[in-house]
């Protein structure tokens, strides 16, 4: 069941959450996100984010040529708080409260890697990604049975065609559900019904994700 398709052109399926699209857009911060969003971000990285607030701002810093004027910029602060925060003066430093670690991780995740993530995209779009899931899967028959949801791992070769409708979905600011929703469809097409080769009309149910990673390439 884990090769890959070679179309995607009939991905139907049903899942039992909405299609309404979360609020926001990207950049997101890491804690606000789903899984899907989060794997789809570890996805596009060579490198893991710096972690701590400290090297976040450092990266910043770096990024704008040493200037904590045009960080400050960034960040909607005065150029003495930059100085503030970065400062090795004891007694003159002041770490940045929640609102400004909040402001400096949306920066950093909007400046990490642009084109190796623009190049890693484009390369889902075009040649689709392996989708690594443990999540809980119930199906609905045309004729009403339906079997209990279970949690199931599955890794599954998904075509470039549901990548790019993966990211659309996440540039016009969708969340989790529709992200689901997308991968259901997907999913019920490639892995559970074989790409038409059995159980035509079954639908499927995807909910409670509890991990998802993309491998591209």
């Amino acid at each position: 069941m884990q090769e890959r398709a070679g179309r995607a052109g009939d991905v139907g399926g049903l899942t039992r959450r909405t299609a309404d699209a979360g609020p926001g857009g990207w950049p997101l911060r890491e804690a606000d996100v789903g899984q899907i969003e989060q794997g789809l971000e570890r996805a596009l990285r060579t490198r893991p984010v710096p972690a701590s607030t400290e090297a976040r701002l450092r990266f910043l810093l770096a990024s704008h040529g040493g200037s904590t004027r045009r960080v400050a910029t960034v960040l909607g602060v005065s150029q003495r708080t930059v100085q503030r925060w970065v400062t090795k003066k004891p007694g003159v430093r002041r770490p940045p409260g929640p609102m400004q670690v909040q402001a400096i991780e949306e920066a950093v995740l909007a400046r990490w890697q642009p084109r190796i993530r623009a190049r890693r995209r484009a390369q889902a779009e075009a040649e689709g990604f392996v989708f690594h899931t443990r999540a809980r899967f119930g199906f609905a028959a045309p004729a009403g049975s339906s079997d209990d949801p279970r949690v199931r791992w599955i890794t599954q070769d998904l075509p470039g065609e549901v990548a790019r409708e993966l990211f659309a979905a996440r540039d016009a600011g969708a969340g989790e559900q529709q992200q689901t929703v997308i991968l259901a469809r997907a999913l019920g097409h490639a892995y559970f019904r074989e790409r038409g080769r059995r159980a035509h009309g079954l639908h499927v149910a995807f909910s409670d994700v509890e991990f998802a990673d993309f491998s591209i390439g």
